[in-house]
């Protein structure tokens, strides 16, 4: 993974902040102006869970106030255009925001064989 001031990168995904673009895959992902805006604040702050409110303020300019549901729906269309790693990119934390989750490989688990006893 790598974090630049104008670039996201990792394995499957690439967002180049100077030009407003997402890549998945190596395919270019056409996003609105509000779901760039919402990426690229969870993707420059990845690791970090980055409040409701904060998100609501900083992409839509909402006061503290209001109530709206339009966070969750980019956020589903989001996870959407991410493909297969919507789910493992956009993790929520229910009842306080959303965090960018860094790609990890998965873990590969294997099965030791079970030890044979000496019979005698």
């Amino acid at each position: 993974m790598m974090m630049s001031t104008s670039l996201y990168q990792d394995p499957h995904c690439v967002v180049d902040f100077a030009l407003a673009k997402l890549w998945v895959d190596r395919r270019a992902i056409t996003l609105t102006r509000k779901e760039y805006e919402l990426l690229s604040t969870l993707t420059a702050n990845a690791g970090e869970i980055v409040p409701r409110g904060v998100l609501l303020r900083n992409v839509w300019g909402y006061g503290p106030d209001i109530r709206t549901r339009t966070l969750d729906v980019h956020i589903r269309r989001l996870r959407r255009k991410l493909g297969d790693y919507g789910e493992q990119y956009i993790e929520t934390i229910f009842g306080v925001g959303y965090r960018f989750q860094p790609w990890r490989e998965p873990k590969a688990f294997t099965v030791e064989p079970p030890m044979l006893r000496a019979t005698a």
